[in-house]
Formats: C-alpha cells, structure tokens, sequence
C-alpha cells in the first residue's frame, strides 16, 4: 500500500507538484494536468510531457497512474468516441515511458441521449478502450463519478462485470458519493467493497438526495465517513494505492483558479498529511 495524490492540487507546475509529494515523504506522484493541461491528452505535447517526467524522475519519483479525461464530466456519450480511442493511444505510450499501470477513467454524461442509448453506447465504448487496455497491458480505473455507471453502485458493479475484463478494475472515490447527492455512503462502499482496486479519499458535506455538492472539506470533516470506510477497508486486507483529491481549494470541473498558489499548496500539504494520520491510524487499528 503506498499514499499518493492527483498532484495538479498542489500546484500548476511540476516542479511544485514534486516539492509537495516529497514534503509530505510521498515517493509516486497521480499525474493529472501540467500547467492546466491534462497529460493524458495530445494538448500537453510529447517534449512537454518528456520534461515533466524527467523532473518527475530526477526527483526520485514515480507516477502511480494518470487522471485521463476519457469519458469524463467534459464529454457527453453524443460527442465523438475518436477523441477518446486517440487519448488512450496517446497515454498507453506515456504510461510505458514512466512505467505507470493505472489510468482513471468514466463514464461519459447523458446529455440529449436516451437511457437507452446511454448505456448502450457505454458499454459499446468502455468494451472497445478494454480490449486496448488489455493488448497494452495497463488498468483502466473506472471511477465512481460521472456516467451511466455511476448512477447507483449497483450499476457499477454490473458494469465492470458485464465488460469482463482483466483489465477494468473499480476505482472508489470516498467523496463522490456524498458529492453527487448519495444518501448512504457507507452501503454504497459495501456493495462496491469487494471490487475495488485503487482508493481515492475525498470529503464533503451532504446537501440532500440527489443535490450536487462541492463544498469538500478535509478528510474526516465531512459526511463521506472516510476514517470508518479507512478502517474498514484497511483492517480487510486492502493493501492498494491510496491518493488524495482534495478539491478543498480548487475544483477542476467547477473552474478551478479560486485560490492563491501559496493557498493551493498549503491545504495540499495539510491535506495530505490528515489522510496519512488517517491512514497510519487505520493500519495501525489492523494489527
């Protein structure tokens, strides 16, 4: 088990993504954007890219995985599938440079398709990106977030096992649940339990049944259970990544750019630090 973070929350440049990780004795860095470019994307270009992970390498440092945009919050299942099948190709070869396994992905958002339609072409698309997984030998993350699996954990376990890949694991994000308007987090985490493969701790105060909510706090403070749903998952034998999204002082889907860089940087640390205690203290509760 290894603590991590989506580092772009500490900062917009590498070389603060860096300074954070190592202040907080992390050695695996999430990569997500540089300089508010996702790398997971052929807009970060390939000498861009070279030299964010040749920082990311001299430092002593490796990537524990990429927050891609495929199927994200920024792509309805109506838009075309080829920017998705091209980010994947893209990233496969990023990923085989710095050695990485893992690459979060989702969904896709209804917008003007029918139910139907919705999951239909869900499943026809994630099917497509697995089998391109699987020739390249990296784990697409399925994310509880945005998209047609996502709308209860029911739908989420049916869809990973409907695909029925080696390649497709669960990737279960704490705050989500509170923050897409989910009632119970803890029965939702129990359904999802025994497929998850990679942890992400969020937090966030609970607005009401199916109320978006981005008032995020940090770990502990909010109404996502993130110590129980720790000591639980910890004390069962989960020994997987574990990387922080803080979202307490930036939201990339809302806009972001709210805070100073003195501030991001600051509620990054302080963040990361909490989730380590909470880690530690869950380990520890284990035995």
């Amino acid at each position: 088990m290894f603590l991590t973070g989506i580092a772009d929350e500490s900062g917009k440049d590498i070389h603060t993504q860096i300074k954070a990780h190592k202040e907080l004795g992390w050695d695996k860095i999430e990569v997500r954007l540089i300089n508010g470019v996702n790398a997971s994307t052929p807009a970060l270009d390939e000498l861009a890219f070279d030299e964010a992970l040749a920082a990311i390498t001299d430092a002593g440092l490796t990537v524990a995985g990429f927050g891609s945009a495929i199927g994200n919050w920024s792509r309805p299942i109506t838009a075309d599938f080829k920017t998705d099948l091209e980010d994947l190709k893209l990233v496969i070869g990023r990923m085989k440079k710095c050695g990485a396994k893992y690459i979060r992905t989702m969904s896709w958002v209804q917008k003007d398709a029918s139910e139907d339609q919705w999951r239909d072409e869900a499943y026809r698309r994630y099917t497509d990106l697995s089998k391109m997984a699987e020739d390249a030998g990296i784990i697409l993350l399925y994310e509880n977030c945005t998209g047609w699996a996502s709308e209860n954990a029911e739908r989420m376990v049916e869809f990973i096992k409907t695909v029925d890949s080696p390649a497709v694991k669960m990737l279960y994000d704490l705050g989500n649940v509170i923050g897409h308007g989910m009632p119970d987090p803890w029965a939702f985490y129990q359904t999802l339990k025994p497929y998850i493969e990679y942890v992400h701790i969020k937090d966030a105060k609970f607005k009401g049944d199916h109320v978006e909510s981005n008032d995020f706090t940090y770990p502990g403070e909010g109404d996502a259970q993130v110590p129980r749903i720790l000591n639980d998952i910890i004390g069962s034998g989960y020994d997987g990544p574990i990387s922080i999204e803080p979202h307490v002082a930036t939201v990339v889907h809302a806009g972001g750019g709210e805070a100073s860089p003195e501030d991001l940087y600051n509620a990054y640390i302080k963040y990361g630090s909490m989730a380590q205690k909470l880690v530690d203290d869950a380990v520890a509760a284990k035995g």
